[in-house]
This record gives structure tokens, sequence and C-alpha cells, in this order.
């Protein structure tokens, strides 16, 4: 289904293709395929002390809407929190990174413009049993998509 001015979609809660990444639940609310790439929506759910390492995406911008607990987001040299409610832009180019800083699971909304780089969430996901991580190999599935981990 693509999404465009004539057509409405509804995601409930809980719906979405479900992804395992790194041991984070991520489900995918719109894939780039919907929206003829323009963008894609993900919600990801992130253990307690938890997040990605430095990284930069060279091809989209990173839209982060806080829904439940507290990061910690670094980018481009800022360092700030967000809390429930907050939204945070990481432009693509810029090296960025965020944790939670709670004892609980957090979660984010990510919009990713333009679309696509959720595909990397999911070739990620074909190997989640694998403990632990094959970074090499994360770090050579980033490249496919632009990503590069500053680790």
């Amino acid at each position: 289904m693509l999404i465009n001015n004539n057509e409405a979609k509804f995601v409930g809660g809980e719906q979405g293709a479900a992804w395992s990444v790194l041991g984070e639940p991520m489900l995918c609310k719109v894939s780039s395929e919907e929206t003829g790439g323009a963008y894609s929506i993900v919600e990801n759910i992130v253990p307690a002390h938890d997040g990605p390492p430095p990284h930069v995406h060279g091809g989209e911008d990173e839209i982060f809407y806080v829904t439940e607990g507290e990061f910690e987001f670094m980018c481009g040299g800022r360092t700030f929190i967000a809390k429930k409610g907050d939204l945070a832009v990481c432009p693509r180019g810029i090296p960025h990174a965020f944790r939670n800083i709670t004892d609980a699971p957090g979660r984010l909304w990510i919009t990713l413009t333009p679309g696509g780089f959720e595909k990397f969430f999911e070739e990620v996901s074909r190997d989640a049993s694998a403990m632990p991580p094959d970074v090499e190999k994360i770090k050579a599935i980033g490249r496919k998509y632009n990503l590069d981990f500053l680790i």
C-alpha cells in the first residue's frame, strides 16, 4: 500500500513488522515501501542504560520522539536530555548516539527520511540469536546502508 494524500493508514500500538536488533525490540510502523521512499517510522524499545554506539548516517535524517523514559542524546557535539514528549533531530552526516538513562525500558518513535534505512534493522535482526553479536558483520551491513559506526 502506498501512502499518499488520498489514503490513510492506521497502525495499532503493538502492530508492525517486529524485529530484535541487538537485543532491542523494534516495530516497523510505516515502511519506505508504503511511502514511495519518502520516510519510514519505527518504534524502538531501548533497555535500561542501553543505546547504540556513536554513528553517522550518510543518507537520512533521524527524528526521535520520546514516548516513554528519559534519554541522553549526543548529536553534533551537543549533549541533551530528552524526556517523554520531547523531540530530537539528528541530521544526516552528523555523528550521534543516544542511550536510555533510566532503570526501566524506554520507547522512541524514530522517523527516518528519506526512507529505506529500516531495511538495516530488518537485516541485522536476522542474526538476532547471535550472542555476542558479530560486530564486524553489523558494521558491514551498516556500510550497505551508508551507516558508519564510530567504534
